[in-house]
């Protein structure tokens, strides 16, 4: 997966007298987290956590922070590919309908991380929109999502080796044995 930094998303169109308001990652949000080798970080199935396709900690999650993007790759176990909404995921992004990726994630605060304070500003080529921009957040969990707010968003198929069918029997057999 890839999520771009410096790419903005929507977050209010505005109306009613309101301004639109975007928000963009500055390179390097997500370094707070992933320099802690301690903390876990998930990837899931649309922000649910009862649907985990995988983990920093159990080693099937990895990340590469460029400048340009935060990019992570992902193992699906044979154990988990077993899961129903692992099932899910894998129908719902072959038929392209699951998209993209959304961060889950919040902003520290400033004594914890001397440089997280955000900043809004006006773009002259984005009207009268204020944009927020994020310059440290706290990362616990990525999603694959079928409509992400930041639309350059990617996640792609390498190399996917599905688990061999196997009998109920021989899956009954397999789970009991110590």
């Amino acid at each position: 997966g890839r999520f771009p930094y410096g790419k903005r998303a929507v977050l209010s169109a505005g109306g009613n007298g309101r301004r639109p308001r975007k928000e963009q990652f500055a390179p390097g949000a997500f370094r707070f987290a992933l320099d802690d080798p301690e903390r876990d970080i998930h990837l899931l199935l649309g922000h649910s956590f009862d649907q985990p396709l995988a983990s920093r900690k159990n080693g099937t999650l990895t990340f590469n922070d460029t400048p340009e993007a935060l990019e992570f790759d992902a193992v699906l176990s044979v154990e988990i590919q077993r899961a129903s909404w692992v099932q899910d995921f894998l129908a719902g992004f072959k038929a392209g309908l699951i998209v993209g990726i959304s961060p889950g994630f919040r902003i520290p605060p400033p004594e914890a991380v001397p440089d997280a304070e955000e900043t809004e500003e006006e773009d002259p080529a984005e009207g009268n929109a204020l944009i927020r921009t994020i310059r440290a957040a706290v990362l616990f969990e990525m999603s694959v999502v079928t409509r992400p707010a930041y639309d350059e968003t990617a996640i792609e198929e390498r190399a996917f080796a599905p688990h061999p069918e196997r009998s109920a029997r021989q899956l009954a057999m397999q789970r009991w044995r110590a």
